[in-house]
């Protein structure tokens, strides 16, 4: 019986697709922006790229293609060295650490009081919750307030936390072209047991895929207001909580990533709850360490909760 053996050119195609997998990750920040946005959507789905490996690896085997099994390990280093790190187990919890937790609540969920009683038994010591609506805050400042005695709340987003807090003021994130009124960030201390800590809780507006690309203008802009407000933080201690509508590779968030840290270990998929694709709930921080982030059980909310581990240095 004559073996058939491959043809030299039978795999280059899918060689090549193997090649442009490696270098869409690797150098993602040479896609360009305009038109669309197109660099900013292709960051916010990233980890998902390696996901095309499996079906050229299938290619390979079954055709008996060298080329495209050599070829796949060029993805697959570049995959493990941007995210093989977020898969390791966190390093163990020490006596500096605080647990936060970060929620979109929805502003049409329709059950808050599950919602409140959920996050009550997280564990968490500080809570902050956006798109905060007048029917559903006397929920949340029932149920919270018996493990939670502080909170702070300016327009549609708060905090609560087991630490005093003091000196809470607005935060003005609010894009110049928007008219209606419109209030989504804020600042406090929270007196821990480890010294003052300046905490933000910041919802960005939304962005919106479209046929020609992504709608992320007033997203970006409001990132850069709320990247100036941290670069003027007086306290070296600080932690940024809230739905930020863009993952952590995605350069819309520079003006926050480029000051602050992200977290080491975990995905911790957010959006949408039915089906979590990316991260948009994000906690990071300036002199501490996010050692790992973790999305939580839905609630009556289209986001997940995500939990995090915070080492304050």
């Amino acid at each position: 019986m004559d073996v058939v053996k491959p043809s030299p050119a039978q795999g280059r195609v899918p060689a090549a697709l193997a090649v442009l997998t490696a270098g869409l990750p690797a150098f993602h920040r040479a896609v360009p922006n305009t038109p669309g946005r197109l660099g900013s959507l292709l960051e916010s789905f990233l980890p998902w790229l390696g996901l095309a490996v499996l079906p050229l690896l299938l290619y390979g085997l079954v055709r008996r293609t060298p080329a495209v099994l050599v070829a796949l390990l060029l993805p697959v280093a570049v995959w493990t060295r941007l995210f093989g790190d977020l898969l390791l187990p966190a390093d163990a919890a020490g006596p500096r650490d605080l647990v936060v937790v970060q929620h979109n609540v929805a502003d049409d969920n329709p059950d808050p009081t599950g919602t409140a009683r959920a996050l009550a038994g997280s564990g968490a010591d500080l809570i902050a919750l956006e798109e905060l609506v007048p029917d559903a805050l006397p929920a949340y400042e029932r149920l919270l307030a018996v493990r939670y005695p502080h909170h702070v709340v300016r327009g549609t987003v708060g905090l609560w936390s087991r630490y005093p807090l003091s000196g809470a003021r607005t935060v003005d994130i609010k894009p110049a072209d928007l008219a209606e009124p419109w209030s989504r960030g804020l600042r406090t201390v929270a007196a821990t047991p480890h010294g003052e800590v300046a905490v933000y809780v910041a919802h960005l507006p939304s962005v919106r895929i479209v046929p020609r690309g992504m709608t992320s203008a007033q997203r970006d802009e409001s990132a850069v207001r709320l990247g100036r407000a941290v670069a003027a933080e007086p306290l070296e201690r600080m932690i940024l909580l809230g739905d930020l509508n863009g993952t952590v590779d995605d350069r819309g968030l520079d003006p926050l990533t480029s000051r602050l840290e992200v977290p080491r270990r975990g995905f911790a998929f957010s959006f949408p709850a039915g089906l979590p694709l990316v991260r948009i709930d994000q906690v990071m921080a300036r002199s501490a360490i996010v050692d790992r982030i973790d999305a939580l059980p839905a609630t009556g909310s289209d986001h997940l909760p995500v939990r995090a581990r915070i080492t304050l240095e």
